[in-house]
């Protein structure tokens, strides 16, 4: 059952209701966390790719030092997927490390057991899984990806909640809205943390369907729990609604 967020009496505001408690786990090696600085590195400041700097349906536009961390937390994001099917037993290819200009992206994140896994990243104390309303279809499709072997149909969404918050340590470290930063200076930042991950649950995509059709929609420029303003508006699912990681060994286990 997926339930919408809670409005208070200004109907601009949104709330969170149904949570689930942060897990660190154990699923990131110092290994997966180097890989991933040095692909995050060469997907902006080491300009070997190059990801868009404006979300689709939004108008903020991104710094190398904001794309640098978000997709350093996407990275470790597909890393803590990929290490958790394979300690449960489910064979999948390693995450993608390969740099792609602009325009130019995989068809998905994971495959396992002939199921396409989309992994959405977020923030230790993220709730919500969130999907732009103007990258996706009423039948769930993925329209930037229409035209790829995938089709742009996803069978599993995964959430995955990051930890420390890389968003922050950048901006304390007056990074975050740099074009212009010496990699020894921001590796000595980044590899220094504790990095951690959990997975609070997934859905699959009759799930995405419904909240398209019942139309769970986070408009732009609204506030999340009234601090967080939204850039471009987005479906969501809340965590506490998500079907759990034990669901989803048993439906990614071949029989």
């Amino acid at each position: 059952m997926y339930r919408k967020l809670d409005q208070g009496d200004d109907l601009n505001c949104y709330f969170i209701k149904f949570k689930r408690d942060y897990q660190p786990s154990a699923l990131l090696s110092q290994t997966n966390i180097t890989e991933c600085f040095y692909f995050s590195w060469d997907m902006t400041f080491g300009t070997k790719g190059e990801h868009r700097s404006y979300r689709s349906g939004g108008v903020h536009y991104r710094k190398k030092g904001e794309i640098f961390i978000n997709t350093f937390q996407g990275k470790l994001s597909e890393f803590t997927v990929y290490n958790f099917l394979q300690e449960n037993g489910i064979t999948s290819p390693k995450p993608d490390l390969s740099t792609y200009a602009l325009g130019e992206w995989d068809s998905f994140d994971i495959e396992a057991n002939n199921k396409k896994i989309n992994i959405k990243s977020t923030k230790f104390y993220g709730n919500l899984l969130l999907l732009e309303t103007k990258d996706w279809s009423f039948e769930g499709q993925y329209l930037p990806n229409k035209e790829k072997p995938c089709r742009g149909y996803y069978d599993i969404f995964l959430l995955v909640r990051i930890s420390p918050d890389g968003e922050a340590l950048m901006r304390r470290n007056r990074m975050f809205f740099s074009n212009n930063i010496a990699r020894e200076e921001l590796e000595s930042i980044v590899l220094k943390e504790d990095w951690n991950s959990d997975i609070p649950g997934f859905a699959t995509l009759d799930d995405i369907k419904f909240v398209i059709s019942n139309k769970h929609i986070l408009p732009r420029q609204s506030y999340l729990n009234r601090t967080t303003r939204m850039d471009a508006e987005n479906y969501y699912i809340q965590s506490g609604d998500m079907h759990n990681t034990e669901e989803l060994i048993h439906l990614l286990t071949p029989r």
